[in-house]
């Protein structure tokens, strides 16, 4: 298998496999939305969706770390772009994943452990408030700042350098880096949701503008995709 054809089937699976987890989530868990409710709430429901949605969560953490592959494949078929801007452009597709997987992968292990501690018969007023402090924190530090703020800023950056390289490629349609870029401009905008001012609450314009900027991120790979193989 060639590596335009890998990337292709990458380039298609991997947006329909994370837009496939991401609905789950929405209609078993209530996701993202539950997170803005008190930790017993969402532990609770936690607890209640069973080890279905501990896998689905694991899976939904994995299509994150096929960006990588992803990353790399994509550079080693653009034929004709600059060699350099696809070194950078795939060292940032391979952060991009790290960071995103990093950030999902506290939900499969260790949530699961603090549902089980926050359920425990003897766990008093002082456990709870412990429950509630580390899964808040680990919100802020694993969801917010390294799945959002960086996972949103480094796949932004990979879509610009990645379009970028595509203008200057003969392999894939002009119009699709052009469209790469303008997408990831969007999403690293949106990685500014929680930064300066905006950290209590955040940004209320990169909260609307995320789920539509992933939605076009989706379709802007799949479309580079059928590109590869057209």
């Amino acid at each position: 298998m060639s590596a335009s054809t890998a990337a292709a089937i990458l380039l298609i699976a991997v947006p329909v496999a994370f837009n496939a987890a991401f609905a789950l989530l929405a209609s078993r868990f209530d996701y993202p939305d539950i997170l803005r409710r008190p930790t017993d709430e969402v532990l609770a429901r936690f607890r209640q969706g069973g080890s279905g949605l501990l896998l689905l969560w694991w899976g939904f953490a994995l299509t994150a770390v096929l960006l990588a592959p992803l990353a790399v494949l994509l550079s080693q078929s653009l034929d004709g772009a600059d060699p350099a801007l696809l070194a950078v452009a795939t060292t940032a597709g391979v952060l991009a994943a790290v960071v995103q997987f990093l950030g999902l992968i506290r939900w499969p292990f260790l949530v699961p452990y603090l549902a089980r501690v926050a359920a425990e018969p003897d766990a008093g007023p002082a456990r709870r408030e412990a429950v509630d402090v580390v899964f808040q924190s680990l919100n802020r530090y694993l969801g917010v700042a390294v799945g959002e703020h960086l996972g949103y800023g480094l796949t932004g950056a990979w879509s610009v350098l990645a379009g970028a390289a595509i203008t200057g490629s003969t392999s894939v349609p002009v119009w699709l880096g052009v469209t790469g870029i303008l997408i990831g401009g969007l999403l690293m905008l949106c990685s500014l949701e929680f930064v300066g001012r905006f950290e209590p609450s955040g940004w209320k314009l990169a909260a609307k503008l995320t789920p539509p900027a992933y939605i076009a991120w989706s379709l802007w790979l799949i479309a580079t995709g059928a590109a590869l193989v057209v």
